[in-house]
């Protein structure tokens, strides 16, 4: 294997809204096959991928084509070479070198090329093998003894605009170490999803990523470049584009998040068949890196049913997925699980579920001097002059007379709605007691007035009965 040195990791770690030194992130791709056979595929694979690729225009140069499926040009002319003899398509010239060659379909060789897309409509890059992708994941996972973790600095550093209590960020810093099941409880407002998505920010390192994914004959869609974002520029300095093997691409971890819409269909392989492949699950593609499940307890499934059937694949390292026919394969599974509820913990799992919880945090209301230290902060962010009379009234005033506890969300919310209102207007923004409480009525007119303790309640927040769902589990 050839491992690819990825300099100025500053640079990247900056990006992740990190500060300070880390550890340098190293991510091992595998070499570029020479040959056909050092693909792991088989000739008629890439012979049916190359077709279909071609099938649309009328002379396609043979980088070009290799640009498409992501393989070497040694390989591709072994292909190609193939079609050429079984009079599949035919070559021409069209400059000085063998890199000029141009080629296009014959009769048959259109014909062949609609046969497969009748079947199947994937022309993309060439898929890697299930074993060749099994070996990655486990040398870049982060359960390995050598994988890059976040200092205490660096987690103070990425959480101080966020006025956590310093005992909450130690424990979401030992939850990073630990690579362990986390679940962030507390009411609705507290901040928890923002906390949950920043932690993926804070992860280290970077992953090899595949473009797809071969299992017997079938094709899994595996890159989305939505969740497997680049790397910066700088971090990509120290690799060799062309010694690598291209149908991977070089990513920070991911983050997939899914929320209510999650459902016992979603958990498994989906098939395409406009398309003729499958879909891979949530959980499959936040292998190395984290998987976070937002509003636990409003899924489509019941929460102990979800992290039975992720708890056990996780301590393997292995999952069970359903191929058409009900054919199963074992694929890796390794990821970081992040829960996220606005419900109290013993409502949604037994203590049998919660042992397997690695990590339990409450996320709950702020102090009053970290509640005033993030107002002043947002009113920084949005370039609004902050007054403490005004920040005063607002905790005396407001939040006191209401009953309403110092939550992490309020002041960008209350200070958005000030932005919203004077934009309106067509006036600069002012803080002033007269334009909080506008934005106090818009945002608390017609809720419950009142609000009870933030260590999770019953009610609201665990009020089981105002939600059908809810009543099932």
């Amino acid at each position: 294997m050839i491992e690819a040195e990825l300099t100025a990791a500053r640079t990247a770690d900056a990006k992740r809204g990190q500060a300070g030194p880390a550890a340098e992130p190293v991510a091992t791709l595998p070499p570029q096959p020479k040959t056909v056979r050092e693909t792991g595929l088989e000739l008629s694979m890439l012979l049916e991928l190359a077709a279909k690729a071609m099938y649309s225009g009328t002379r396609t140069p043979l980088p070009v084509l290799a640009g498409k499926l992501r393989l070497s040009i040694g390989v591709m002319r072994e292909v190609l070479d193939a079609m050429v003899a079984g009079q599949m398509a035919e070559a021409g010239w069209g400059g000085d070198t063998d890199l000029d060659l141009q080629y296009h379909l014959t009769a048959a060789g259109k014909q062949c090329a609609a046969e497969y897309l009748a079947r199947c409509r994937y022309a993309g890059p060439a898929p890697v093998t299930l074993p060749a992708y099994r070996e990655v994941c486990l040398r870049q996972s982060t359960r390995q003894a050598g994988a890059p973790r976040i200092g205490a600095a660096e987690m103070a550093a990425a959480f101080a605009d966020d006025h956590l209590d310093a005992a909450v960020c130690e424990q979401l810093g030992a939850s990073l170490q630990s690579s362990r099941s986390l679940l962030l409880y507390g009411p609705s407002g507290s901040g928890k999803s923002t906390l949950a998505r920043k932690l993926g920010q804070l992860q280290q390192g970077l992953v090899a990523v595949p473009y797809a994914i071969l299992v017997d004959q079938d094709i899994i869609q595996f890159y989305d470049p939505l969740v497997h974002l680049p790397p910066t520029l700088a971090a990509r300095q120290g690799e060799n584009q062309r010694s690598v093997d291209a149908r991977w691409s070089l990513c920070q971890r991911p983050v997939v998040q899914v929320g209510a819409e999650l459902s016992q269909e979603m958990l498994d392989l989906r098939f395409d068949s406009a398309n003729g492949v499958y879909q891979a699950p949530p959980h499959l593609m936040a292998n190395g890196g984290m998987l976070v499940v937002d509003d636990l307890g409003r899924q489509r499934v019941a929460p102990a049913d979800l992290l039975n059937r992720w708890t056990t694949p996780l301590e393997a390292g292995n999952d069970q997925l359903t191929v058409d026919g009900g054919h199963k394969i074992g694929v890796p599974f390794d990821a970081t699980l992040v829960l996220v509820t606005n419900y109290a913990p013993p409502r949604l799992l037994d203590d049998a579920s919660m042992r397997r919880v690695g990590y339990k945090i409450q996320v709950g209301a702020l102090t009053e001097q970290n509640y005033r230290a993030l107002f002043r902060h947002q009113c920084r962010l949005l370039r609004i002059s902050h007054d403490d009379a005004v920040a005063e009234h607002l905790l005396t005033r407001l939040h006191d007379p209401a009953g309403r506890p110092l939550l992490a969300s309020y002041p960008r919310e209350l200070l958005g709605r000030i932005c919203d209102f004077a934009s309106f207007s067509g006036i600069a923004p002012r803080l002033t007691i007269a334009t909080l409480e506008q934005a106090w009525v818009s945002m608390f007119a017609g809720c419950a007035h009142g609000h009870a303790s933030p260590s999770l309640p019953p009610a609201p927040y665990n009020a089981y009965g105002s939600d059908p769902l809810l009543e099932r589990i």
